[in-house]
């Protein structure tokens, strides 16, 4: 029961986020598009750096968002993979083998896809991560609109899909997107404040800045090295503490203590501010409740409604702008367009169900309860919505701008299309569920 709460609270803030996302990237296409808002775009190419002493980093404000807020917007990710391998969906083989299924079929036929478009053409090719990813806000802000047409289960399924296609991503972006050349050098001083932060784990320290410090050191490092920086945000998640200072029979006994002594100590004639007493037994169940709350979820929920509805948002107000002008329409028709089209309205759906389909018949995976195959289906269409990760590679698989603006285009177009094709499979694979 509280797993099915969570999902529903988790649910309900990624759905409102996704419908905020989609009018901070019409907002950034008006930006893009009316000279009298052009202004705007040019806020994002503002440089901003931070200096002391020798030390100096400039980088555009632009480049502050995708690479330091977008850092933070890993970091949720990342403990949100953490949660769902120890206690969520993805925490047995029975319950992770679909959605994993699921997620590299939706992974692997997209890129292949895009791959058959664009083999011969050197300059684009290496977009072939574009189309790998769903975009889980929007995704589930889709969901959201149809209402109770669609079952918790169907959604908690494109949840556990989509942090598995995350996880992916993430992989794909740090191997194969790398910022610039390596620095084996930062790359050390990285692996060693990573050591710092699992000693910290390992002796179950539980204050949030013993790890936000060293956090932002391994970002400098991970940053500098060639790696994409947000990567840094995953590795801190990982070594962020998952168990409680106390276990639960201390917690209850001490609560049970504090509470009695809370009423022993109980005057008529004072106010509860004014009890001594009374106060001083209020900071110990306070330090206690705080001892029994794991510092994983401290961060994830802290952190969960600034990354819904202030970084992710901001980052399509920053990204999503492309200018839908007669120079970018008058260029050759790049194979880009069609790679990610087609990768990410058809590959995705085809390899989620198809690969969903052989870990089911081979025994591996089961259906979660009252999904049916048509909804499965139906669920790959809405995952082919790629947005934020697929914008994000889209910005560095390509050197020329002409390929990233064409790029944005493509994925803004086939999300779009994604959308509202996602939202009448559902539709209509859910009538007959509704009307039993």
């Amino acid at each position: 029961m509280a797993v099915r709460n969570f999902f529903r609270t988790f649910l309900h803030h990624e759905s409102v986020g996704g419908v905020i996302l989609m009018i901070c990237a019409v907002l950034a296409l008006f930006c893009a598009n009316l000279p009298q808002l052009y202004f705007i775009n040019e806020i994002w190419h503002t440089p901003v750096g931070l200096s002391v002493g020798n030390f100096s980093l400039q980088m555009s404000l632009a480049h502050w968002i995708n690479d330091g807020l977008m850092a933070i917007f890993f970091f949720v990710v990342g403990l949100e993979i953490k949660r769902e391998m120890m206690v969520g969906e993805l925490s047995s083989f029975k319950k992770a083998s679909l959605p994993i299924f699921a997620a590299v079929g939706g992974m692997t036929v997209p890129a292949i896809i895009y791959a058959i478009f664009n083999f011969s053409t050197p300059d684009s090719v290496s977009g072939w991560g574009i189309p790998m990813a769903t975009d889980i806000a929007f995704a589930l802000g889709v969901l959201s609109l149809l209402g109770k047409r669609v079952p918790l289960g169907l959604k908690v399924f494109l949840t556990a899909l989509a942090i598995v296609d995350d996880l992916g991503a993430i992989i794909v972006l740090a191997i194969f997107y790398p910022s610039h050349a390596l620095h084996l050098d930062m790359l050390l001083y990285a692996a060693l404040i990573v050591a710092v932060l699992a000693a910290f784990n390992r002796l179950r320290v539980n204050r949030p800045l013993m790890y936000v410090v060293p956090g932002l050191f391994l970002w400098y490092f991970v940053y500098e090295s060639g790696i994409h920086a947000t990567i840094s945000g995953v590795i801190l998640a990982l070594t962020i503490p998952s168990k409680t200072v106390i276990n639960e029979v201390k917690f209850s006994v001490s609560i049970k203590y504090w509470i009695e002594k809370f009423r022993d100590a109980s005057n008529s004639e004072v106010e509860v501010l004014a009890n001594t007493e009374q106060q001083h037994i209020i900071h110990q169940i306070s330090k206690s409740t705080k001892d029994i709350c794991p510092l994983m979820h401290k961060f994830e929920h802290g952190l969960h409604p600034w990354v819904t509805f202030f970084i992710m948002p901001v980052f399509a107000l920053a990204n999503a702008g492309v200018g839908l002008t007669g120079d970018l329409f008058s260029l050759p028709v790049s194979p880009v367009i069609p790679g990610i089209f087609f990768g990410l309205l058809l590959g995705k759906p085809v390899g989620i169900f198809l690969f969903s389909l052989a870990a089911v018949k081979g025994g591996i995976a089961e259906l979660p309860l009252g999904i049916k195959w048509k909804q499965v289906f139906a669920l790959g269409v809405i995952a082919g919505i790629g947005f934020t990760m697929s914008i994000f590679i889209d910005g560095l698989a390509f050197s020329d701008q002409n390929l990233v603006d064409i790029g944005k285009a493509a994925i803004l177009g086939t999300s779009f299309v994604a959308a509202v094709a996602g939202c009448f499979a559902v539709c209509i694979t859910s009538d007959k569920e509704m009307k039993q």
